[in-house]
């Protein structure tokens, strides 16, 4: 647009001047007598239409802007809300795996503790089997050695002449 012309909203009051005067001119001309018709300085009021027509394509044009406009901020912003949707999905499938591998992951460490508390159970009875055993045969090596050291105080009793 040139800097001297009117703007949207002053070529929509230009427009509606327009069409004021030209309701004023049909109001206030002689009436034909006996008739609905009236009497109007054709020249003026095809000026009128003229200017209303200049106008016209003006308003339009802004009108088109706007709603091209309009439709561009729509675009934008449904193309943004998809990308928030999308991304919104995204992070809660990420939370609902991340769930589950914390879930598989609980459920394995269980396991894995369950297995090491039995293992420790198993490898403690062994052990104390194997603590018995070994005892056991000490008992029988130190009752063996007793009986050598009962029979050799004997012998040696005997020898000393006391019982």
């Amino acid at each position: 647009m040139a800097e001297n012309a009117p703007s949207g909203a002053d070529q929509g009051e230009a427009l509606l001047a327009i069409l004021d005067d030209i309701t004023r001119q049909v109001q206030h001309a002689r009436a034909v007598p006996m008739s609905a018709s009236a009497m109007i300085n054709r020249a003026e009021l095809l000026d009128l239409v003229a200017a209303a027509r200049e106008a016209v394509p003006d308003q339009v044009a802004a009108a088109d802007r706007i709603v091209a406009e309009a439709e561009a901020v729509h675009a934008r912003a449904t193309a943004e809300g998809e990308q928030i949707v999308a991304e919104a999905h995204a992070k809660a499938a990420d939370l609902v795996a991340e769930h589950a591998i914390v879930a598989d992951a609980t459920v394995r460490a269980a396991e894995i503790v369950a297995a090491a508390e039995e293992e420790a159970t198993g490898l403690r009875a062994d052990s104390d089997r194997y603590a018995d055993q070994r005892l056991a045969e000490m008992e029988s090596d130190l009752d063996a050695a007793l009986n050598q050291v009962r029979a050799g105080r004997a012998r040696l009793a005997g020898r000393l002449g006391t019982k």
